[in-house]
């Protein structure tokens, strides 16, 4: 992990591999040109104010995304200057960047800096708030997955993570700022965490060894924790879990973690979908939609990661998470098309398609949640296709059965910079999951996939709760390049949102 530092230092005498600047589109009196942006000032001065012109000579435009490397001027003892583009300027200078811009500035430049091993960051950085999303952007940005590479070789080409940033114009004394860095730090390692978890491929990632990490984790940071196995599903009735697991050598697990604070009776509930592998079981999956099921727990992921998370910070408030840990596959014990299973909720579920198991693992989590009366409960899956078809690679859906709660939701999601919608749960969709042999089938119709799934999370919801579900089956993965403070595999989608959820919570701002 990158280490970070806060610095007053003037940039000119940094003895560091190179320095970070932002530059973005200008628009209004500024022009159409490229502006430097704030806390490049040394830097411009030392090219006696051109230095927007010697950028725009090299092609850069101050677009989003955008690198340009040019040596750095006369009397800086860095040997490199990094200008990454922050998009357009904003209409209203004083409110400053969108933290946003800044967090996928950073993260551009932290991935730019690949094989460095310390770099400055000038970008603009008006409060705490600004300081956190560069933080954010840096550590998230400069993410490597590389458990099983040669990291000798990868180092020798020059590729190892950016080893240390140092955020130029922020604060070391300051409270607001500190308090910023611990919250990046704490939430942008277990994000990462989260990542890595989605990356391990299945032969090492299984139920049982999901839920001794998350048991070590939850030893290290004063979380309870508590693993229910084979035997123990059997004896509680937990017959969803059951059911996908069953034709698994792997048996399935459901890891109850529990943050508590003593100044706070505030409670929110986490469940998270942990489906280490999804061959589809006997409705098998077609060629080429096998070869990245190894991410079908990122929502159990993102909730392990968030409780840990809110531990971390000693959030006020109290903090579950369930984990519903199976391995979907097939053989002659496995669960068929056809077959009714009883939930943990007493119901029975006709199973018309193996494939859409995520929600029977989560039924049994959503129940067992349900029965502790939380404040909220808040379930994260990669779900459904269908929901990747309406909002593509990159923007989750939320549903809910409370509109504020869902608009809440959404919001929260806008504040720490995850792209999600509002998807509504449309009572004529509820009928196509009537079952002439059990209480409800796990699939309805074909259209509107995604919120038919919806409908059948909210079945087994305690009455009375309030409940939001985020299907995070697009962006969870990301299966292209690399881009903003994004890497390729996983993602740790859904992670802060549920973070800010819980800070939320525990200010009683929530719902």
């Amino acid at each position: 992990m990158t280490a970070l530092t806060l610095s007053t230092a003037a940039a000119p005498g940094l003895r560091v591999d190179a320095l970070v600047i932002g530059v973005a589109k200008g628009s209004g009196s500024k022009g159409a040109g490229l502006v430097v942006a704030p806390g490049a000032e040394a830097v411009d001065h030392a090219y006696d104010g051109k230095l927007a012109g010697v950028l725009e000579t090299l092609g850069a435009s101050g677009s989003e995304g955008e690198v340009t490397k040019l040596p750095a001027p006369s009397g800086f003892k860095a040997p490199l200057v990094v200008a990454v583009g922050l998009g357009a300027l904003p209409e209203d200078e004083e409110a400053g960047f969108d933290g946003e811009a800044l967090r996928k500035a950073a993260g551009i430049a932290a991935r730019a800096l690949a094989g460095s091993k310390k770099a400055a960051f000038a970008l603009p950085l008006a409060d705490a708030a600004d300081l956190g999303a560069i933080a954010e952007g840096v550590l998230l940005g400069a993410y490597s997955f590389d458990a099983y590479k040669d990291t000798a070789g990868e180092r020798k080409n020059g590729k190892a993570p950016l080893a240390e940033a140092a955020l130029l114009g922020a604060k070391p004394r300051d409270k607001a700022h500190k308090a910023a860095l611990e919250r990046a730090t704490a939430v942008s390692e277990e994000l990462n965490r989260a990542r890595d978890l989605i990356n391990t491929p299945p032969n090492d990632l299984n139920p049982e060894s999901f839920a001794a990490i998350a048991t070590a984790a939850a030893k290290e940071h004063g979380i309870k924790v508590q693993v229910l196995d084979e035997k123990a599903l059997a004896k509680g009735g937990y017959g969803g879990i059951l059911g996908v697991g069953a034709g698994s050598a792997a048996g399935p697990r459901l890891v109850k973690l529990t943050y508590t604070h003593s100044r706070n009776a505030r409670h929110l509930a986490l469940v998270g979908k942990g489906i280490t592998y999804d061959s589809g079981g006997i409705s098998l999956k077609p060629a080429g939609h096998n070869e990245t099921m190894k991410c079908d727990m990122s929502g159990a992921a993102a909730v392990f990661a968030a409780v840990v998370a809110a531990a971390r910070l000693g959030l006020e408030v109290n903090v579950t998470g369930w984990l519903a840990l199976a391995e979907n596959m097939p053989s002659g014990s496995a669960t068929r098309p056809g077959d009714v299973l009883r939930m943990f909720s007493g119901k029975t579920v006709e199973v018309l398609n193996t494939d859409a198991e995520g929600r029977l693992v989560l039924a049994d989590a959503l129940w067992a949640a349900s029965q502790e009366k939380p404040d909220a409960i808040v379930d994260v899956a990669t779900l459904t296709g269908a929901m990747v078809l309406a909002l593509g690679n990159r923007t989750f859906g939320v549903m809910a059965n409370d509109d504020a709660f869902r608009a809440a939701v959404v919001e929260a999601a806008e504040e720490v910079g995850e792209a999600s919608w509002p998807m509504p749960l449309p009572e004529h969709l509820r009928k196509g999951m009537d079952s002439p042999t059990a209480d409800i089938a796990n699939m309805g119709e074909r259209m509107g996939g995604g919120l038919v799934a919806g409908l059948f999370l909210r079945e087994f919801v305690g009455e009375g709760i309030t409940w939001a579900h985020l299907d995070i089956a697009g962006p969870a993965f990301n299966e292209g390049g690399p881009f903003g403070y994004t890497p390729k595999g996983g993602t740790g989608s859904a992670v802060r949102t549920l973070v800010r959820l819980a800070e939320l919570t525990a200010a009683g701002d929530l719902g």
